[in-house]
């Protein structure tokens, strides 16, 4: 298992590359990739799962049938705050399916998936896929890139101490100082932001949505339905109670979930061009543990594997993950792998020294390589 180096050490080649011409460089990256792509085939480790997820999407449907019921008959109680966590849990679960769908992890066919997506992220979930998924795709592309990847723009969160520094008030230059605690909490809310962004961009104008209308529909009968029918079956304080828990637990789980994949990984400057593999194993970071890990990550704690295929069935990214840590461990290419806690731990002393304009995330020997 190969851990992470100091901060200040991150993308530090682990071996000297022999010299080569640019070009001549540039195809063995590629081969590299394609290299590794054909052994992934041959193992047959591109196969759909088609019966781990049509278990999951029944399984998830009657659990959630399941849930309605035990709602409506228990009634009128405050035992529904425990209902409102399950609830919580079973949504994110179901958002995991809607990401691999939308990966076109489940189904051969793209219309497929798409549909399945459509279903499970807007009707079921009540967010909005458009969004997410033009997010998500410029992620993938980019990831930890400034000026690429959408997840580490300057915002809330700051990814890089210039961000810190273009703060002018005092107040959220602190806020930036203290940013790796105050994460945590914040991701109570994030249940919240992800609704409201798939909301405006589902009813906005400024950007192309592929089946806007489909989008708007799912979404307006699933968040209508949703507080209808929790207003009808408990009193006005205990329904806001249980719609509060519900979005703050889901918002929790989710940000558990993704924040370990690339937070306190290498950042890339917006002039370094990085080939395919390095791209996707170097920015990303694994998280080891059984299959309960497997199940409360939604298969994302095989991000490198994930990222590097990102349409293989989750069921088999556990599979290749040893074939693609022995193959970087022959390139010298570094693989991150880390306990939850650890990655919990580095994602926050990640940020809180950002916020103090103490690191230089550029100081990468590997990156002036590619630097173009």
């Amino acid at each position: 298992m190969t851990r992470r180096r100091p901060l200040s050490q991150t993308l530090e080649p682990t071996r000297t590359p022999s010299p080569r011409t640019p070009g001549a460089a540039r195809r063995h990256q590629v081969s590299d990739f394609t290299a590794l792509t054909a052994k992934v085939q041959e193992a047959g480790l591109m196969r759909r799962a088609y019966g781990y997820y049509w278990a999951k999407l029944i399984g998830l449907t009657v659990a959630g049938l399941a849930l309605i019921a035990v709602f409506v008959v228990v009634g009128d109680s405050w035992w529904h705050l425990v209902t409102a966590a399950v609830l919580a849990v079973l949504l994110t679960q179901v958002a995991f399916v809607g990401h691999d769908a939308a990966h076109r992890q489940i189904f051969v066919s793209g219309k497929w998936n798409e549909w399945v997506s459509l279903i499970v992220i807007n009707l079921y979930a009540g967010m909005g896929l458009g969004w997410w998924q033009r997010k998500h795709n410029k992620h993938h592309a980019a990831p930890n890139k400034a000026g690429a990847d959408p997840d580490v723009e300057p915002g809330v969160l700051a990814y890089t101490p210039e961000d810190i520094a273009a703060r002018k008030h005092p107040v959220t230059r602190w806020l930036g100082r203290k940013q790796g605690w105050f994460f945590w909490p914040l991701l109570l809310l994030e249940g919240v932001n992800l609704h409201v962004q798939g909301l405006k961009r589902a009813l906005g104008r400024d950007e192309v949505v592929k089946r806007r209308g489909v989008e708007i529909a799912f979404i307006t009968v699933r968040l209508v339905g949703y507080v209808t029918l929790v207003f009808l079956v408990l009193s006005p304080g205990k329904a806001a109670a249980f719609i509060g828990l519900q979005l703050a637990i889901f918002g929790l789980y989710m940000g558990l979930s993704f924040a370990p994949n690339h937070i306190g990984m290498p950042m890339v400057a917006p002039d370094v061009k990085i080939d395919f593999l390095r791209r996707q194993v170097l920015m990303s970071r694994n998280i080891s543990g059984g299959r309960a890990v497997d199940t409360f990550m939604g298969g994302l704690n095989f991000q490198v594997e994930h990222h590097l295929f990102p349409s293989m069935a989750r069921p088999n990214l556990r599979k290749v993950a040893p074939m693609v840590r022995e193959y970087c461990d022959q390139l010298g290419v570094r693989y991150t792998e880390t306990t939850l806690v650890q990655s919990y731990r580095a994602v926050g002393t990640y940020l809180n020294q950002v916020g103090r304009g103490g690191l230089d995330v550029w100081a990468c020997p590997l990156a002036v390589q590619y630097r173009v």
